[in-house]
């Protein structure tokens, strides 16, 4: 048989959406931010929002 085709399931699916309004400002230091660190800015948001959690 052949193998499947399509996406791999996730360990952890991330299957809630937060939607948020910010500021340009904000959105563009994001930007910078997430291109620095070489990751999206979904994940930077990820990060912070962990960071934020875990103090």
């Amino acid at each position: 048989m052949s193998k499947k085709i399509g996406r791999p399931k996730l360990e952890n699916p991330k299957d809630v959406e937060v939607k948020v309004r910010i500021t340009t400002d904000m959105n563009n230091k994001l930007l910078d931010y997430s291109k620095k660190n070489h990751i999206t800015r979904a994940e930077a948001i990820r990060n912070a929002i962990d960071e934020l959690l875990n103090k």
